[in-house]
């Protein structure tokens, strides 16, 4: 140990004496571990969020083994456990809903075993964030290794992506385009191996959101699942971690603020997720950093998004990975000062020492500053005004130019199953001016904030050539998804914000360049409706759901518990025996 510590912390149960130390040691070696390796090694914890029901998780099984490897290597003893596995593919309500319960999982976890470090073993786009989240709470060394994405899809000779071609079939099969029996094949060609989302969705952004804040190594982000170069990172992270444990590199020495800042700026560059701003002003809180919604905003302005990728762009991520992968994106924003490159991460180097000799392999894929794919100030943007006082957000890179300013009458729906109810009706009240309205469909109102903002647009709009349409909600979108959909509107309707005083044919100001989000309503006239506003009936009186409702935050604040912010340490908790 080099920081001070004459111990590790698994020997407070490893190395104790007497009846104590002969309990813990005694029921490990029903393993067949030999009593060599409680000689006061680093216990390194593998955890991770395998499982059959989050398809994007369900190979992290072989994954851990490479980890394992790794700390055996570097002279560690790697300890394996599961976590909870909150897959946005089959989850219901919405994965979201369970992000904070696996955050804190992992924390407990993590604090309650004899483990001096670490390594976090992720899939699908919630199980990173809420990892990290965990990791931050405890401060104790950790290393993030996602599993990779999944290669290309393949339909017809072009390249499928997964959850974009979802909702481009969708509209396929609706005007006729597409038919069933296609349509049912065409799903087989787009998850043809182990992994998650190959577009550049949340699951893929936050893999590279890891990498940025400098909890993954560099390259590792990109690298598909079913890659052996997957494996050989794998085991390069369980070598690595053993090292932090004997240099004592924690979490809060690497997310710092500049770390986040980095993030917030390779996402941008990426054209990642606006689910990113959600999960990164999560982890932060954890971490005591003060992120803002306006720090997502003026923190990007100045960056072009350089990476092509669906659903912004034309590639994917098998793409991205051979083209040079996040270390060609990060370098190239070095080199026009916009990363802090100063900034330490988990090789115990620093961002600029890991780039040094990333390049760019493919141009069309990875574009310089010089050419970008779009220009500066094309990412995410933070929309403010009477309809959203908390902020509200929309991806500009996946949002359509000419609607980016625009007036229209509001159509209101009190959920997203209430408009797909009628969505299909030919005689909907709806023209391409129209903005649709979605509420309650935020953190307490759905509850869990799912990604359904994003809701396909009317069919007899479809059939009459209508690509787009602005959208307005107080949920959330899949990062693999697309359109002029503004996202995360707080506070959210449930709780009283101004959404739920929005009615049928009121004006709806949209104005992206001047960041504003405004209801053409007189304020007396809105002050009379909010007279008569009665919130929503509460519908969970137990359980966890009950939990979730009474302490989540809004969407400006990360969607955590209150009561979870700020790290609580790993103390060694006392003995029982």
């Amino acid at each position: 140990m080099t920081d001070g510590r004459k111990t590790s912390r698994s020997q407070a149960w490893f190395g104790a004496r007497g009846r104590s130390g002969m309990l813990y040691r005694s029921w490990m070696r029903n393993q067949g571990l030999g009593h060599e390796v409680f000689d006061g090694r680093p216990v390194i914890g593998v955890a991770t969020s395998a499982s059959e029901l989050a398809p994007c998780n369900a190979h992290l099984t072989h994954v851990a083994e490479a980890v394992k490897r790794g700390v055996w290597q570097a002279g560690g003893l790697p300890l394996q456990f599961p976590t909870m596995a909150t897959g946005e593919t089959l989850m219901r309500p919405t994965a979201m809903l369970y992000r904070n319960l696996m955050a804190m999982e992992v924390e407990e976890l993590i604090r309650a075993n004899p483990l001096d470090g670490v390594v976090l073993l992720s899939g699908c786009d919630k199980t990173t964030p809420a990892m990290l989240m965990g990791a931050a709470s405890v401060d104790l060394p950790a290393v993030m290794v996602t599993g990779g994405p999944m290669l290309n899809g393949k339909y017809r000779g072009q390249d499928v992506g997964s959850g974009t071609h979802v909702w481009k079939f969708e509209e396929d099969l609706k005007t006729g385009r597409m038919t069933e029996e296609e349509c049912f094949f065409a799903e087989g060609c787009m998850a043809r191996s182990h992994g998650h989302c190959m577009t550049m969705g949340t699951a893929s952004t936050m893999a590279c959101m890891a990498e940025a804040l400098g909890m993954q190594l560099p390259g590792s982000a990109a690298w598909p699942a079913v890659d052996s170069r997957r494996m050989e990172t794998a085991q390069a992270a369980g070598r690595r971690i053993v090292r932090m444990v004997d240099e004592y590199l924690r979490p809060s020495q690497i997310m710092t603020r500049a770390a986040f800042e980095n993030a917030i700026r390779v996402n941008a560059a990426i054209g990642g997720s606006t689910n990113a701003i959600i999960h990164l002003t999560a982890i932060a809180g954890r971490l005591g950093v003060e992120l803002s919604l306006e720090d997502f905003d003026a923190l990007v302005r100045a960056v072009p998004t350089l990476v092509n990728l669906m659903p912004s762009g034309r590639y994917l991520m098998e793409d991205f990975c051979y083209a040079g992968g996040l270390p060609a994106v990060m370098a190239e924003l070095l080199g026009g000062k916009l990363l802090h490159g100063e900034q330490t991460t988990v090789t115990g180097r620093t961002v600029a020492e890991n780039t040094e000799s990333a390049e760019r392999i493919i141009s069309d894929v990875i574009t310089g500053l010089e050419a970008p794919f779009q220009p500066a100030g094309t990412g995410i943007a933070v929309l403010r005004g009477n309809l959203c006082p908390d902020g509200a957000v929309i991806k500009q890179s996946a949002a359509s130019p000419h609607l980016l300013t625009h007036r229209g009458p509001a159509r209101v729906f009190d959920s997203p199953e209430a408009y797909h109810e009628v969505a299909d009706d030919p005689d909907l009240d709806v023209d391409e001016n129209t903005v649709i309205v979605i509420r309650n469909a935020g953190p307490r109102g759905y509850p869990g904030m799912p990604e359904v903002s994003n809701v396909p647009l009317p069919a007899k709009l479809l059939k009459a050539g209508v690509k787009d349409m602005v959208r307005v909600c107080d949920g959330r979108m899949s990062g693999t998804g697309y359109g002029t959909v503004i996202l995360h509107v707080a506070p959210e309707a449930a709780v009283g914000g101004p959404l739920a005083l929005v009615r049928d044919g009121d004006p709806v100001i949209l104005d992206v360049p001047n960041r504003i989000l405004s209801l053409e309503v007189d304020e007396a006239e809105l002050a009379r409706r909010r007279q008569t506003w009665k919130a929503p009936a509460e519908r969970y009186t137990s359980g966890y759901t009950w939990l979730y409702t009474q302490n989540v935050e809004q969407a400006d604040r990360g969607a955590d518990f209150g009561f979870l912010r700020g790290s609580r340490g790993h103390e060694v908790p006392r003995d029982s025996h």
